[in-house]
């Protein structure tokens, strides 16, 4: 099978490409430069017309949204355990988490971090406490060293994400959130994830 993720180095595509790294399989990344509005080329909007990464070319088509590419991994290769594949209520809370990721976090630590132009004053410390609430119900959410508790998944490598971006814009204070600063930094620690960010040229983000 051939496979092409298209990524922006840093982007919410880090939960995709690390995904492709963690099953080991062999693909190809092509960067999409968001600053530089590459997204919204006529050749990336042939590939995804909504014009965001990441997107996965596969031999039967292009998949979109990292929930769903997650799940193709996963699905696909069952045998690497990247996800509680045929265990219909352990898949559902799977899905249930990355939608939550996809829809609530990311929308809120983005809108603090992304909105143009830059929020201010009130905005932005409105914005700043709607983020921390969120990812306040992150931290309840963590069942053990994982998200769902001894067991890694690929919504670990989804949720560092975000927790990557409050860690860089020192949001992720050590004493509101213990468990997803420990969280971090095991995942960060992963080979796979590690062998993401080489690739993409970026560094672990220290605490």
């Amino acid at each position: 099978m051939t496979l092409t993720v298209y990524i922006s180095p840093g982007a919410c595509a880090m939960a995709s490409h690390s995904a492709l790294e963690e099953a080991g399989l062999d693909y190809e990344a092509t960067v999409i430069d968001l600053k530089k509005g590459e997204q919204k080329t006529p050749e990336y909007l042939a590939v995804n017309p909504a014009g965001v990464t990441p997107a996965l070319k596969t031999d039967q088509g292009v998949i979109t949204q990292n929930a769903a590419i997650l799940a193709w991994v996963a699905e696909t290769n069952p045998d690497k355990k990247l996800a509680p594949v045929g265990d219909a209520f352990a898949m559902a809370r799977f899905h249930a988490f990355n939608g939550w990721l996809a829809s609530s976090l990311h929308s809120a630590i983005g809108k603090v971090l992304f909105s143009r132009p830059p929020l201010e004053g009130e905005a932005k410390d409105q914005a700043v406490e709607q983020a921390l609430a969120k990812f306040d119900l992150a931290e309840q959410q963590m069942e053990g060293d994982w998200v769902f508790g001894d067991s890694w998944t690929l919504a670990d490598n989804y949720l560092s994400v975000f927790s990557r971006w409050a860690r860089q814009a020192k949001l992720l204070d050590a004493g509101r959130y213990p468990k997803l600063n420990a969280h971090l930094d095991r995942v960060q620690a992963r080979p796979a994830f590690q062998r993401m960010l080489e690739a993409e040229g970026l560094e672990r983000v220290a605490a």
